[in-house]
């Protein structure tokens, strides 16, 4: 029996089986994917300061190519106000870093076949069946003959949630993302752009030489976009963002519905859910991994705390089993799930109020943006609290 299935190797499930790799626990994954597909991941991945020091405390940090982002320029089309935020008023070499998703993962996979921790490839789990003991997994490989295989805990960082569940709270923006790669005259100059339209925004992230675009927009502005050609569409971008960069050149689009998802709960039994299986979130200011890594170091450091503890006399029945403790036990998962509250719940609010007030035309809401933009721009102190935020999360503050 494995003391700990992690169900997904993308990079927050292989980020929890390294921070967990010398803790004792007997660890396996299983990826629906082949390790190649999740090497060339596609997406690019915003890396909040905060992840950084996540990062370099795995070891990973310097294993994978990353982008800085020194300066954040914030405004809104057709409305007065903007903001800068700026990593040397913080004392930061960096606000936050701009990684492909793909390479971060080889990386951490690289790492976790080093420490000798096994991942089944290419293995759908496609059902987990909890008991008092332990939670039993159901494994189909294509050309094999269905398995299954006991776990104490099942950490689940990868897949969907299910629309209809009663435990997951929706909600749909009615927008969609559509992602690619952008060059602009003169470079980036580790500036970062989030331009807020009466669509949704549109934010230029640094990534090599270039920029990371994710433009928001109703699914019919989106429909009519991956109609264009690249100078034409290029041309309706610029339209958005106006002179503060020149935009030169575009790759290909890819195309993603968003919508708001997470679950009420994010344990249950002799389960953990991480990641995308626990919140979707809009990608406005970039907080859904960060916030993905932030739940993987907490869930570790109470295993591991667990682990090392000594057995008490008046210990839950349940946390220790043959002079080995149970990470599956209700107690420790209701720990980790208190220790979370606050920064789930507040980072899932801070996104969605986002959103909902920056995706309005309407004039007074307008024209109070303009105003905390210009707020936000005047008062170091809000400055340094929104800047705290996006780096550490809601935990940033007592």
């Amino acid at each position: 029996m494995a003391d700990l299935l992690i169900v997904g190797a993308g990079p927050v499930g292989l980020a929890l089986a390294l921070a967990l790799k010398d803790s004792g626990l007997d660890i396996v994954l299983a990826d629906a994917r082949s390790r190649e597909a999740v090497a060339t991941d596609p997406r690019d991945l915003a890396l909040a300061h905060g992840s950084r020091l996540t990062l370099q405390r795995l070891g990973m940090w310097d294993a994978f190519p990353k982008t800085a982002i020194e300066h954040i320029h914030i405004s809104q089309q057709g409305g007065l106000g903007r903001t800068l935020i700026d990593a040397a008023e913080h004392g930061l070499p960096a606000l936050g870093y701009v990684a492909s998703a793909g390479a971060l993962a080889a990386a951490l996979r690289g790492a976790v076949d080093a420490a000798g921790i096994p991942v089944l490839d290419e293995t759908q789990v496609t059902n987990l069946a909890p008991g008092a003991e332990d939670v039993v997994a159901s494994l189909a490989k294509p050309g094999a003959i269905a398995t299954t295989l006991h776990a104490r805990l099942a950490a689940c960082a990868e897949g969907g949630l299910r629309a209809g569940d009663t435990n997951v709270v929706e909600r749909d923006y009615h927008q969609h993302a559509l992602i690619a790669h952008v060059e602009a005259a003169g470079g980036h100059r580790r500036t970062a752009f989030e331009r807020f339209t009466g669509e949704g925004p549109v934010a230029l992230l640094p990534r090599g030489d270039g920029y990371a675009l994710v433009h928001v927009a109703r699914p019919d502005t989106a429909d009519a976009l991956l109609a264009l050609d690249d100078a034409a569409y290029l041309e309706r971008l610029q339209a958005h963002l106006g002179g503060r960069v020149r935009l030169t050149g575009v790759g290909p689009r890819l195309r993603y519905p968003l919508v708001l998802r997470y679950r009420r709960w994010a344990v249950g039994e002799r389960t953990v859910w991480l990641g995308n299986a626990a919140q979707t979130l809009h990608p406005v200011a970039g907080q859904g991994f960060n916030l993905a890594l932030r739940d993987v170091w907490a869930l570790a450091a109470i295993l591991r705390q667990a682990g090392t503890a000594p057995p008490r006399a008046d210990a839950v029945a349940g946390t220790a089993r043959a002079g080995h403790f149970d990470p599956g036990a209700s107690a420790l998962l209701q720990r980790y799930a208190a220790s979370r509250e606050l920064d789930r719940l507040g980072t899932i609010r801070f996104t969605d109020t986002l959103v909902r007030v920056f995706s309005n035309e309407l004039a007074p809401l307008r024209h109070a943006r303009g105003a905390a933009l210009f707020a936000l721009d005047a008062l170091s102190p809000l400055r340094d609290f929104i800047a705290r935020r996006m780096m550490f999360g809601a935990r940033a503050w007592p």
